[in-house]
């Protein structure tokens, strides 16, 4: 069987460069080995692919000869087995068709002025001339925008409790040495509260709690008269008229809680960054907005080329996960002329992808006119994934990052509070500008 080139590098000094030091991690390897490789000593074996027809092959193939990968370990203790992310075959066909009609069409556009006026709420109590956490209050928008998309509510106990939940379960995650415990199990010990897994899930049970409490509260009064992601989700059927239970439910609404607001997040973090550590796109972009005001059609507003463009290559130069989530083989393939046996992990490397020099000339630098001059296939630029395992609310997240730039930036000016070049660390299972990362405030 012929296999591509095989990485010898020991398995802990590998986790521990890929924990610390993620980007150097694929980088490095790649100058090394090329657009696949793997690892020696690996059952099953583990293969990084970023040449763009060969993720084809694996993303388009026939689904019987692939299965996930996420299901299991640490993303299932977060997320509950129920969760989109791990179901394998018709049972997530199924909830994939009753999860998707929240995230695109009328109900997709509803979610506009939302997203525009919580901006201006948190952004209006901003001190002028001091400077501000940018990844704190973009994860306030993002928050207050999925807790009301969710479940319909901006206030209120239930509330304030989740959304306190919720950020102190985040934050468990806010540094590359707190991620060790997803990547070393042995570490996933609970002493009690004494313990930082201890604590973890005392956070999560409290969650799970609140969020029964709210199903459970709704299922007794019968109170289906929202437009809510949990009650369009309450009311769905699939095709033999079965509703999905309360686990269901519950494993579903913390995906999206914690997917739909923490990597948007990110996204929005490193998009003001890059706005301002480039002058000549920040001044380009602001003549985009100079004749547009809070009475502009949002909706409109979403379709101008250039805030696409800087968006896209936001979500291009540094995405928040460096790959799809793994394909494991059911049958024997051959992709690039290479042999696999069945068992066999498959990384699309996103990132690496995504800064090859003979798709994106130059790729380290922040050009968004490269997303004006061609088209790429979903094979050279899918930052949210692809196939069938697709991030199911790609539409809102950059809808979402639309809205809020233009909210910020047609009423404020932003000044980065240093001139080094911000480098990407970890954030749990995700790559995020350092959670101290700060801008000061002008009004216009």
């Amino acid at each position: 069987m012929t296999l591509p080139p095989t990485i010898s590098t020991p398995q802990t000094l590998r986790l521990f460069k890929l924990i610390f030091y993620p980007l150097d991690y694929l980088e490095n390897y790649y100058q090394k080995y090329g657009e696949i490789f793997t690892f020696s000593k690996s059952d099953p074996l583990f293969v990084y692919i970023s040449n763009p027809q060969g993720i084809k092959e694996i993303l388009t193939t026939d689904k019987s000869n692939f299965k996930s990968a996420a299901g299991g370990g640490f993303l299932a203790t977060l997320l509950g087995d129920n969760s989109l992310l791990f179901l394998q075959g018709e049972r997530h066909q199924r909830e994939r068709r009753l999860l998707t009609p929240p995230f695109h069409g009328e109900r997709l556009k509803s979610y506009a002025n939302l997203i525009y006026s919580i901006s201006e709420e948190v952004t209006e109590k901003l001190a002028v001339n001091k400077a501000f956490n940018v990844r704190e209050i973009m994860q306030e928008i993002t928050l207050k925008v999925i807790l009301k998309a969710v479940f319909g509510i901006t206030e209120g106990e239930r509330y304030e409790e989740l959304q306190n939940l919720l950020k102190s379960w985040l934050s468990f995650f806010d540094s590359p040495a707190n991620a060790m415990i997803i990547f070393f199990p042995f570490l996933q010990k609970d002493w009690g509260k004494w313990s930082p897994w201890g604590r973890f899930l005392q956070i999560k049970s409290k969650i799970k709690q609140l969020i029964y409490s709210e199903i459970q509260e709704r299922r007794q009064q019968e109170n289906y008269a929202g437009t809510d992601i949990l009650t369009l989700l309450m009311l769905a059927k699939d095709e033999e008229g079965n509703q999905m239970s309360d686990q269901e439910l519950q494993d579903e609404l913390i995906t999206l809680l914690i997917a739909g607001h923490e990597t948007t997040a990110s996204s929005l973090t490193w998009a003001l960054y890059w706005i301002h550590y480039c002058p000549e796109v920040e001044e380009k972009l602001r003549s985009h907005f100079s004749n547009l005001d809070e009475f502009t059609d949002l909706l409109q507003l979403i379709k101008l080329p250039y805030l696409d463009a800087v968006c896209k290559e936001t979500l291009r130069i540094y995405p928040v996960v460096l790959t799809t989530f793994l394909r494991i083989s059911q049958t024997p393939l051959e992709i690039m002329g290479y042999q696999f046996k069945p068992g066999t992990l498959f990384a699309p490397a996103i990132y690496l992808v995504h800064h090859r020099e003979d798709i994106y000339p130059n790729s380290k630098q922040f050009r968004p006119e490269r997303f004006l001059e061609r088209q790429f296939s979903p094979y050279e630029y899918f930052p949210f994934g692809g196939g069938s395992r697709r991030c199911i609310g790609m539409e809102l997240a950059k809808m979402e990052m639309k809205i809020v730039l233009f909210a910020i930036l047609s009423k404020y000016r932003l000044k980065l509070c240093s001139s080094r070049p911000l480098k990407p660390v970890r954030r749990g299972l995700t790559v995020a500008p350092p959670s101290n990362f700060k801008m000061i405030l002008d009004k216009n």
